[in-house]
């Protein structure tokens, strides 16, 4: 793959950029009917104000060429969804907290070669050191606070701090793996970031974005959201596919931990995002080019993982990208950087697909420049999802059933059965048990980042134990009533 630094270094060059205005949030280039047509279709299923939807920009050479909203953004108050209207991006916020790092950086407040401990010193030494760039690059091993407060019955809805998550972090006594060994996407990791933020600059997260990202780009409608109680205007309300009382139920989060997600924004304010890394307004030549560059493991392998951004390919083209998804929010900001075009796509539904959306408009955007349409199983597409229902015998089944602990969350799950089929309960959480599609994944839990252990649940029989495949946290039968 050509250096991502290299369109950093031609784009900030470019004399076309030198001057961008507000003026381009205000007027959308004119868009020929036949592509605007075809991009409406992509989007057809939310164009109705009885359901939840997305609001769209398409970006080129630092314009806005294509905005439009689809759905409602309040089904209880009939507000449609626009280009304003604000969203949670959940982890596409990331690479605002990377940008913070760097920054931080660059005045020489940090290194990205510091232990996370010279920052937040309760967390424990397990043996190897976790420097910055492994929280940067999803290479630490620490295990997802966001699973880990699901597991201990604290469900999104919750009202939690940043004490609540550094709390139930520094309980964990193991690593998934050795720092810079392996991949794994980890909330922790960012989270932890934003203390070291706090730390090396003496302010929040959100004060420092506020004052060093979003003000110098005129970012009027983003924030780090670290007070749930706090009014924002032109908030789209998150919902989630429900069953009974009607099509749909707001789900909406609490949490008021930032650095992993919490960013709300606009796609009219991302577009100054956007033009950032064409112009270097904030950061630079130099910084812009570490946003994308890859991350390495120890033994020196790649990543396709740079800092808070994604890096590959789509149909031959060069991507910068991340998603998002948290609550009932969806969110995809897509880049082209060689062809200057971008997508954003925000949803307020959970059950939707953005990255798949985005990428349906950058088919029509760039219909003349895109390669041949790539089969998904080529592409190496996670096929995890379609799992086959667990083959257990009766004997087997009803032994697992119970009531387990796990003291480093302070948590109490049950074990269930439901038609014959083994449930994993807690406050917060109710999965059914699945065996992964691929071989080498044992059993897990339906949800993303839990599951249950084959050793455990497999022919042998055994049930003294029910264990999370993701994040290494294992359940131990209780002996204690209630």
């Amino acid at each position: 793959m050509r250096s991502p630094a290299r369109w950093i270094e031609r784009s900030l060059g470019a004399v076309a950029l030198a001057a961008l205005g507000a003026g381009h949030l205000a007027a959308q280039a004119a868009v020929p009917d036949s592509i605007a047509r075809r991009v409406d279709a992509v989007f057809a299923e939310y164009g109705r104000q009885d359901s939840p939807g997305c609001a769209l920009g398409v970006y080129r050479d630092g314009r806005l060429v294509y905005a439009k909203g689809y759905g409602s953004a309040n089904l209880e108050l009939g507000v449609p969804l626009t280009p304003a209207s604000v969203f949670d991006i959940g982890s596409t916020s990331k690479q605002f907290t990377a940008m913070s790092v760097l920054l931080l950086a660059k005045d020489g407040k940090l290194t990205l070669e510091d232990d996370v401990r010279k920052y937040v010193p309760t967390m424990p030494q397990y043996g190897a050191p976790i420097r910055l760039r492994h929280l940067l690059h999803h290479t630490s091993g620490i295990r997802d606070y966001t699973t880990l407060l699901t597991l201990a019955g604290e469900p999104s809805q919750n009202w939690t701090t940043d004490d609540d998550a550094l709390d139930l972090i520094v309980r964990q006594r193991a690593l998934n793996f050795a720092p810079g060994s392996e991949w794994q996407h980890s909330n922790s990791g960012y989270f932890l970031l934003s203390l070291v933020v706090k730390q090396a600059s003496g302010q929040s997260l959100r004060q420092f974005a506020q004052s060093r990202i979003f003000e110098p780009l005129g970012m009027a409608h983003t924030h780090f959201h670290d007070d749930h109680a706090m009014v924002v205007p032109n908030r789209a309300t998150g919902y989630a596919a429900s069953d009974s009382a009607g099509p749909f139920r707001i789900d909406m989060s609490d949490f008021e931990q930032t650095g992993d997600g919490s960013v709300l924004t606009t796609v009219e304010d991302l577009l100054r995002w956007d033009q950032n890394f064409y112009s270097g307004t904030v950061g630079g030549a130099e910084v812009l080019a570490q946003m994308v560059k890859p991350g390495t493991l120890n033994d020196g392998k790649s990543l396709d993982y740079a800092s808070g951004l994604s890096v590959g390919k789509y149909r031959g083209l060069e991507t910068v990208d991340h998603a998002g998804a948290w609550a009932g929010y969806r969110a995809q900001l897509l880049r082209f950087p060689t062809e200057r075009v971008s997508v954003a796509c925000l949803c307020n539904l959970g059950s939707t697909n953005p990255d798949g959306l985005a990428r349906r408009v950058a088919d029509v955007y760039l219909a003349d420049r895109l390669g041949p349409a790539e089969d998904p199983k080529a592409a190496g597409a996670d096929v995890a999802g379609t799992a086959a229902p667990v083959t257990l015998s009766p004997e087997q089944l009803r032994a697992a059933v119970g009531k387990y602990r796990d003291p480093k969350l302070g948590g109490v799950a049950r074990v269930v059965l439901a038609e014959g089929s083994p449930f994993f309960s807690t406050r917060a959480l109710r999965s059914a048990c699945t065996r992964s599609a691929r071989p080498s994944s044992g059993w897990r839990i339906s949800r993303p980042g839990s599951g249950c252990s084959r050793e455990n649940l497999g022919p042998r029989g055994g049930s003294s134990s029910w264990a999370s495949a993701r994040g290494n946290i294992r359940w131990r039968r209780s002996r204690r009533r209630g």
